[in-house]
């Protein structure tokens, strides 16, 4: 009779080499040391110890921090190079996928010294092109993530878990598991919390009071919507969303070793689903789309016997929830009743006929994600459940 095997819960926690380290702390600390021994032996007939170490202890006690550090379970070296990249990079990025246009002559000959040195020029403000991950959504919701694959995202409902017996809770892990263990690919559960408006109930609330049959009735809806009043202004409100996030790379299924992983020719059949320019070939795509939609119905049909209902987001849902993501304070919601950020909008004159037509353009964008519109689509119902 086989025997279960426990299978770690960090599955991405980093191989130890020696003495619990990882590789790259070791190469971190083996450079720093062969570093700091190098210099030793170079300057240690011109320099006296003391002054050496006082020189190569901060080092390597700086490295031997870097190396061993974590903060939130990243390492702090990861910290380091990701905050050095973020500051090398643009500090303010603005939708232009054609890239930033250079201001016209008429301009920048108006241009003055405005800073407290009195050096005119191009700022201290130097905008470059704004890239999203996600370059569009399909009519069938799958967002497109460049080289980097396919995405869809479903909703799913929750279970209240403390209130079932014990014989149902193991019946519930039991079927989450066999979720978990049907997994090949990248899956993320996120779950949302974002702000939530009773201004429309409360409104509809006191507008439907005086109609309703009973002056009881009229009563207990005005003081409902009162005390839904207050709470509004006396705490902050928030929803919460289970999102199921499938990611599938853009690639072509090549031949795999004896163990299950890829075989050495697996880069080979990798580099067909890419053109010669390095773009992802039309094929490609469909394909990876294609496995998609399958793991969502196996999600789908694994997770019904927990009690879990799981609803895929078409293209304005799905746009929705990456315009909240990127935007989660946003004061218009998502609509598509907003017009594109490069659409033209003609409306005609109230009610005198000499006006002419307004022509403006709107602040909203269209379905695209690309980087030359902003993400606005219809609003999400609401989902909302108990634990699970």
């Amino acid at each position: 009779m086989t025997q279960p095997v426990r299978i770690p819960s960090d599955v991405d926690r980093e191989d130890r080499v020696l003495v619990n380290l990882t590789a790259r702390q070791l190469a971190i600390l083996a450079v720093t040391g062969i570093v700091l021994y190098g210099a030793w032996s170079l300057a240690r007939n011109a320099v006296p110890l003391p002054i050496f170490l006082i020189v190569a202890i901060p080092i390597g006690v700086t490295a031997a921090v870097l190396a061993l550090g974590q903060r939130d379970g990243m390492s702090l070296d990861r910290l380091l190079l990701a905050a050095i990249r973020q500051r090398l990079q643009p500090r303010h990025r603005v939708a232009a996928p054609e890239g930033v246009q250079a201001a016209p002559e008429w301009l920048t000959s108006r241009i003055t010294a405005t800073d407290a040195t009195g050096v005119a020029g191009e700022s201290e403000v130097s905008p470059a092109a704004l890239r999203l991950p996600a370059e569009g959504v399909t009519e069938a919701g799958v967002i497109d993530l460049g080289t980097d694959g396919v995405a869809m995202v479903a909703v799913a409902s929750t279970v209240n878990f403390a209130l079932r017996t014990p014989g149902e809770q193991e019946a519930l892990v039991a079927s989450f598991g066999r979720y978990l263990h049907s997994i090949s690919a990248p899956v993320q559960v996120l779950i949302r919390a974002e702000r939530l408006d009773l201004s429309g109930q409360i409104n509809e609330l006191r507008e439907a009071a005086p109609g309703l049959p009973h002056p009881m009735l009229e009563a207990a809806a005005r003081e409902h919507a009162t005390y839904l009043d207050q709470l509004r202004r006396s705490t902050d409100l928030l929803r919460r969303q289970v999102l199921l996030v499938l990611r599938e790379p853009v690639r072509v299924t090549g031949p795999t070793d004896g163990l299950g992983g890829a075989s050495p020719l697996a880069a080979l059949w990798a580099r067909r689903a890419r053109g010669r320019d390095g773009e992802v070939t039309e094929t490609a795509r469909r394909s990876a789309e294609t496995r998609l939609v399958r793991r969502l119905g196996e999600a789908t049909e694994l997770l019904a016997p927990a009690g879990i209902t799981v609803t895929p987001l078409d293209a304005g849902q799905a746009t929705a929830v990456l315009a909240t993501a990127c935007n989660p304070d946003s004061l218009i919601p998502p609509s598509t009743g907003l017009a594109g950020a490069d659409e033209v909008i003609t409306t005609a004159a109230s009610d005198l006929d000499d006006e002419p037509p307004v022509r403006h353009r709107s602040t909203a964008s269209r379905r695209g994600l690309g980087s030359s519109a902003a993400l606005e689509t219809t609003a999400l119902d609401d989902w909302e459940g108990g634990d699970l």
